[in-house]
């Protein structure tokens, strides 16, 4: 194995691509935003597919582009309607950012056409601006993503740390050498495919993998312990209490304000302790009516984010009398479906609406 890798020879490059490209043409996956030339779509799907696995995002992207097929009818739509859209996907800062570039789009007029000008569109990073280059434009921009960095790290033997700054550095140069640039957009999709589905993180198809003969990682045995990752973040535990205040026929709201993961999204009252809580601690920090009555729905459920546990309880809270809280405002109930929430907040509606 190896630390740092110099450019590869072209014969090798040639070499790796071939293979690369005619696993390709026998094994693709057939996807709906695949052989188009279109950037508004593709840019789309690749803004889905951030964090998201294909066989989740995939209806996801139907349903967006049903409702939204084009640039301007996306600029035009209100934030509400795009972040219900998106619900359920999580890292909602990927639908307001695509909702901004959409309307950044729409006010120039046309989709850029390069990759400068592709990257400056929020929420596009390197990786983002690449795959709509190379895919819209068949620009040579190589694509680096998780499952290009599990290829190429195996293939070459490449052991620097794929998430430091050097290990970025050095995937990224490596990936543009061996570019295919007569043909960036079939061997970018090749390469992506090629790691989702041969060279995959657990048990990869080596036995069947036309790269076998080549491959450092196998030669050497060290298919598991490539890539190397760099050390974790901490994960922080975090106890939170939700209150679904109920007056006569209308729920307590609060939408999320800005600076935040779940920005724009709606959500019950919520209060945070630095560990477990009991009933009368909630209550008194609460501050609600004294003839407030409280029933248990969720105790307990454990939510995981990226660097973050979440410990949940949810109470279902009846008011007899009418009480204001800062920020929040009570919304009809048979609305709630209208109003955007998080995956967390639906499965605590959920579970209120299995007590009624």
């Amino acid at each position: 194995m190896i630390d740092t890798f110099e450019a590869s020879s072209l014969q090798e490059a040639h070499y790796f691509a071939e293979q690369i490209e005619e696993w390709y043409l026998n094994n693709k996956r057939e996807l709906p935003w695949r052989d188009i030339k279109d950037p508004y779509r593709i840019w789309i799907s690749e803004i889905i597919l951030q964090q998201t696995r294909v066989v989740q995002g995939y209806d996801y992207y139907l349903r967006f582009i049903d409702r939204f097929p084009s640039v301007d009818d996306l600029a035009k739509a209100d934030e509400d309607e795009v972040l219900k859209l998106w619900q359920g996907l999580g890292y909602y800062s990927r639908a307001r950012n695509l909702h901004f570039a959409a309307k950044t789009i729409a006010t120039s007029g046309q989709f850029p056409t390069s990759y400068k000008d592709i990257r400056m569109l929020k929420g596009v990073g390197d990786y983002t601006a690449a795959a709509i280059a190379s895919f819209a434009y068949n620009l040579p921009y190589a694509v680096v993503d998780g499952n290009v960095y599990r290829v190429l790290a195996r293939y070459w033997g490449v052991t620097t740390p794929i998430g430091t700054t050097e290990g970025k550095k050095l995937f990224s140069t490596l990936a543009q050498n061996l570019l295919d640039k007569k043909n960036p957009a079939q061997y970018n999709q090749a390469l992506m495919d090629f790691g989702a589905l041969q060279c995959v993180p657990k048990n990869p198809r080596c036995n069947n993998c036309p790269l076998q003969v080549s491959c450092v990682a196998f030669i050497e045995t060290s298919v598991s312990t490539l890539p190397v990752k760099a050390k974790k973040t901490a994960v922080r535990t975090r106890f939170l209490i939700y209150l679904y205040i109920r007056y006569k026929d209308s729920i307590l709201l609060h939408r999320r304000e800005k600076g935040d993961i779940w920005q724009g999204l709606y959500e019950p009252l919520l209060i945070e302790f630095s560990e477990s809580a009991e009933l009368p601690s909630i209550i008194q920090k609460a501050n609600l009516p004294k003839q407030a009555t409280f029933r248990l729905a969720v105790k307990g459920m454990k939510h995981v984010l990226t660097h973050q546990v979440l410990i949940v309880d949810c109470y279902e809270v009846e008011l007899s009398e009418f009480s204001t809280i800062e920020k929040y405002n009570f919304v009809p109930e048979k609305e709630r479906a209208n109003y955007p929430a998080s995956r967390l907040i639906e499965l605590l509606y959920d579970a209120i609406d299995d007590l009624t």
